[in-house]
């Protein structure tokens, strides 16, 4: 197992972010998002610094020869638990006028603790859909085998071929995070995968915590596969 410091785990967004629900304004960011502007190497940013709670973004979908990205309306979660939501949320956006956080909050028993199990996520999202597409897949291992990052691979390009967003349950340790999360803590989270490079190996992640003020940005593939377990996805 991956060393973590459990004084200190956390499933909550950047400090500043705990707001009552229903109190952030759902402001509206810039216009559509450039997602390759920079390229799609791990690490680059598509959009940062619009991390007030409630912001929305939109992305839109991209179709090149070895990058897919999905058409998604973002937000940043509203309160310092609603990742769960918020993810869900992003994901719905691909193909229907999503469900308030607030609203999908409810739908998913998500508590002051955050939100249980990717489960949830699982049948949320296909009550939405009105299809049986989402299963949610299991990941124990940390780390995880070959045969579970490949299957994951194949579900990231067979669900975003599709327009399927991901919702992934992650555990980020210190020494193993994405852009901007809190050093010194390990941090239990949501976050949706909205395209990949099947060149570069790597994903876009459309992140409602906004850490450090980070919004959607490309992380390799192997790292989202290290950040998974003992969780789960929903796919």
């Amino acid at each position: 197992m991956r060393k973590r410091l459990a004084a200190t785990a956390v499933a909550l967004a950047a400090a500043g972010c705990l707001l009552a629900p229903g109190a952030a304004q759902a402001a509206t960011g810039p216009g559509p998002v450039a997602v390759l502007e920079h390229g799609s190497a791990a690490g680059t940013a598509v959009v940062s610094g619009m991390n007030e709670p409630g912001t929305r973004l939109h992305a839109d979908a991209v179709r090149t020869s070895t990058v897919r990205t999905l058409d998604v309306d973002y937000q940043v979660q509203e309160t310092g638990y609603w990742c769960g939501p918020a993810a869900t949320r992003i994901a719905l956006s691909a193909r229907l006028a999503p469900p308030s956080q607030s609203a999908l909050a409810a739908e998913l028993g998500t508590h002051t603790g955050g939100t249980d199990h990717i489960g949830q996520v699982t049948r949320v999202l296909n009550a939405h859909v009105g299809t049986g597409w989402y299963e949610t897949k299991e990941m124990p291992n940390d780390p995880p085998t070959q045969a579970q990052k490949d299957l994951l691979w194949r579900d990231i390009v067979l669900d975003i071929d599709n327009n399927y967003p991901l919702v992934t349950n992650i555990v980020a340790p210190p020494g193993n995070q994405p852009p901007g999360y809190p050093p010194g803590e390990t941090i239990y989270h949501y976050f949706t995968v909205i395209g990949y490079d099947d060149v570069n190996r790597t994903v876009l992640i459309a992140d409602p915590a906004s850490f450090g003020g980070n919004q959607i940005y490309w992380l390799s593939f192997d790292q989202l596969a290290s950040l998974i377990p003992p969780k789960g996805y929903a796919a």
